[in-house]
């Protein structure tokens, strides 16, 4: 099921609510948000609810295993088997058809290709995570074993960050599966936090689309320099707009219920760095690795910046089984592999200016990678970094601007007087705008005022919202173009 649906907006959420405000005790109101977790995620593919069922008891009764064992072999034993069964699960759903279809283009083998997609199981990376996070603090005793498997379920299918995250952590929440409260100020704040995410989805996200598609794809092998980067930088508010609309209503939806999950995104375009953006774009993620996989002496003290590149790859390989995920991930490992090297001191000396202009390049060029996900053998990279590379630098002969005719794609005119683009182009500004922390600083103002003005805040907050979710349910009865795009990792 996807937030973003009349369905689930207008049905789903608003029963799910009120059949948990109508129960009082904690137990209740758990097994209210249980049952309608189990629906949520069986939407569409009941199998997929029998994989995520299957998972969470046998890391129930792994972890059970861990803490009943301190202290002899079969500790360490039940570790490892968690983390063979996640990883092997993970592996087998999401990355067989990758390995057969690069093994039939290096071999010429014609082994049975398998249909990654279809195969793949909705939100298998995220809640994985979220065991093994769970698996390795108790194996670490950061947070104590949970002996009720209905709670330890409950975290794990939690569908307001179920299918796409945040990756939370259990000790995040662990408390609050136990005691929490849902005050009329959580309401508020979640049910407004819910719509600014869903209006960032449909809104600004689902249109940029058409820009990248039209700029990157439709007309690719004819886009001139300039073409390709406004589909570039499209792409790249698309995605911060697409995957922290989730975040956003993920955070909502838990604050709703009692819940406070931890921030995803923190205006990464700030950034005056490579190393700052990935400290503020899916925080969760970048977590994770820090903390489970960076810090682990793999190839010692001496090698360290061979950890950086596991985490890059792994991160990278995480997003999609795909080359130019790989190629995504190292290729920002290696910038802050340069920044390391070059060190704190040396990147402070470097004025503000050229080091906002050097990471947005880098930025928007490594998103250009991201997009070609029909990467599936070395070759189509190739062929679609090479034409991708051609155009964003001016080598495919198309030149810098091209005032002629597009050959391909919907929209046969110049670039810069194009309807197509002059349709979208307050929606293009005004995702550039909200890159930036302006809503923060609204509020941050509004908190300085006097109570009249705080007051007159309040009511247009109020009026605001309810005018975003209606233009964002007009939008969504004659949308054709709805999907996260983190629904697929």
């Amino acid at each position: 099921m996807n937030f973003a649906t009349l369905l689930f907006l207008f049905v789903f959420l608003p029963l799910c609510v009120g059949c948990y405000l109508f129960t009082e005790k904690i137990r209740y109101r758990n097994a209210v948000l249980l049952t309608f977790s189990m629906i949520f995620y069986a939407w569409g593919n009941p199998t997929n609810l029998l994989l995520l069922l299957l998972s969470a008891a046998v890391n129930f009764l792994l972890a059970r295993s861990i803490d009943a064992n301190r202290g002899n072999r079969w500790c360490k034993g039940s570790l490892v088997l968690a983390l063979v069964y996640n990883i092997g699960m993970l592996a087998v759903f999401k990355y067989t058809g990758f390995v057969v279809e690069n093994i039939n283009s290096f071999f010429g083998t014609s082994l049975p290709l398998v249909n990654a997609k279809e195969l793949l199981p909705l939100g298998i990376s995220f809640y994985t995570f979220q065991i093994l996070s769970y698996v390795i603090d108790v194996y670490w005793e950061k947070v104590p074993v949970q002996k009720d498997f209905s709670k330890l379920l409950l975290y794990i299918s939690l569908f307001p960050q179920l299918v796409a995250g945040p990756i939370v952590r259990y000790s995040t929440i662990a408390d609050e599966i136990d005691c929490r409260e849902s005050k009329l100020t959580d309401l508020c704040e979640g049910f407004s936090r819910l719509i600014v995410g869903l209006a960032k989805k449909v809104v600004l996200a689902n249109t940029l689309s058409y820009i990248a598609q039209t700029y990157l794809t439709d007309t690719i092998g004819t886009s001139s320099v300039v073409a390709t980067w406004v589909g570039v930088i499209s792409y790249s508010m698309q995605v911060y707009f697409d995957f922290s609309g989730y975040s956003d209503m993920a955070i909502g939806m838990g604050r709703i219920f009692g819940f406070h999950f931890d921030e995803n995104f923190n205006y990464p375009f700030m950034c005056r760095s490579i190393q700052e953006f990935w400290q503020r774009w899916h925080i969760s993620l970048g977590s994770f690795f820090r903390d489970y996989l960076l810090y682990l002496p793999i190839f010692g003290k001496r090698r360290q910046w061979l950890s950086l590149f596991l985490v890059w790859f792994t991160t990278g390989l995480w997003h999609g089984a795909s080359w130019n995920y790989i190629a995504w991930g190292l290729y920002f490992g290696l910038f802050i592999f340069i920044e390391q090297k070059l060190g704190k001191r040396v990147l402070k000396r470097i004025p503000d200016v050229i080091m906002h202009i050097y990471n947005k390049i880098v930025i928007l060029i490594g998103f250009g990678i991201f997009y070609y996900e029909d990467s599936k053998t070395l070759g189509s990279f190739f062929s679609s970094m090479g034409t991708y590379f051609g155009n964003l630098f001016g080598f495919s002969g198309n030149g810098f601007y091209r005032a002629g005719e597009f050959t391909s794609g919907p929209y046969n005119e110049d670039l810069l007087s194009s309807v197509y683009l002059m349709k979208f182009i307050w929606i293009f500004l005004l995702a550039l705008l909200f890159c930036f922390p302006v809503l923060p600083a609204v509020k941050k103002w509004v908190k300085q005022c006097k109570g009249s003005v705080q007051a007159v805040a309040q009511v247009a907050s109020a009026v605001a919202c309810v005018g975003l979710l209606a233009l964002c349910a007009v939008m969504l009865i004659s949308s054709k173009n709805n999907p996260f795009l983190y629904f697929n990792f």
